[in-house]
């Protein structure tokens, strides 16, 4: 099973950008594991938001073999249980949304309302919405398999076209 810790020290982060299907993709590693995972339209914009989230990442040129590529892997294959180290970053609740989010089974969805019952917090479900939209990590935390109670996509910070191709990808038809 993969860790999932909380640290407040400066990290040494590596990145590497590519350009799979859903659009372009930025995936990040610190030693303890993935901290960040950015689907977007444009490449430039990603790789600014890494930079002020960790200010002195390092681009790698290949990722072949290593975490990198898995995360960029685990893009690819939408679906496909994570179970490669994370280093996530947040308060106890992002913690807690993420861990159940990570609980979710692939080609499921579960209403934000849900999300927030099963961390304890039934009434907390825009709290919920927010932790999910504060995610570092989109796909391997698969914010993407949370919904609307009305039946509706909801949100989803990299564009609700990429998340219903994620969710058509793992089965699921809205």
């Amino acid at each position: 099973m993969s860790s999932v810790t909380r640290t407040s020290s400066p990290l040494r982060v590596e990145y590497v950008a590519t350009t799979p299907p859903l659009g372009p993709c930025i995936a990040a590693a610190s030693p303890r594991g993935i901290c960040w995972l950015a689907l977007g339209d444009d490449a430039d914009v990603l790789c600014a938001a890494l930079l002020r989230r960790f200010p002195g990442a390092v681009e790698v040129r290949s990722s072949a073999g290593g975490l990198l590529a898995g995360a960029l892997a685990a893009v690819e294959a939408a679906g496909v249980p994570c179970d490669m180290p994370l280093d996530l970053r947040g308060t106890p609740f992002q913690l807690a949304v993420w861990a159940e989010l990570r609980r979710i089974p692939a080609g499921s969805v579960i209403t934000y309302a849900e999300l927030a019952r099963r961390v304890g917090r039934p009434r907390a479900y825009r709290a919920v919405a927010q932790a999910c939209g504060a995610n570092p990590v989109g796909v391997l935390v698969p914010c993407h398999r949370v919904v609307a109670s009305s039946g509706g996509l909801g949100g989803f910070g990299f564009g609700l076209a990429r998340k219903a191709a994620l969710l058509q990808r793992e089965g699921v038809r809205l």
